[in-house]
């Protein structure tokens, strides 16, 4: 196995960059509503898709799933405090 490490770097920056606005909506939501569960998920297929079609090994799921939760809490942080900001 060798390291694909352009292909990574893309699909974690699309990672992060795609869940930090899907986190910020997700703050704004009912906790465990289908909003909310949608803005949790709603970036999974196109990350899958772009490791399929880069051919990106599994071993680098963990990472990716990370990153992801990182914009999430990234964005969710951003969402709260727009929230506090709207009279």
């Amino acid at each position: 196995m060798y390291f694909q490490g352009m292909a990574v770097f893309v699909i974690s920056l699309m990672c992060l960059l795609l869940n930090i606005p899907l986190g910020a909506w997700r703050a704004r939501q009912r906790k465990f509503s289908a909003k909310w569960f949608i803005a949790v998920h709603a970036s999974v297929p196109l990350i899958i898709a772009a490791r399929l079609l880069a051919g990106v090994s599994f071993y680098f799921i963990p990472l990716f799933v990370t990153i992801a939760v990182v914009g999430q809490l990234i964005g969710g942080t951003c969402g709260k405090k727009i929230l506090k900001t709207i009279p």
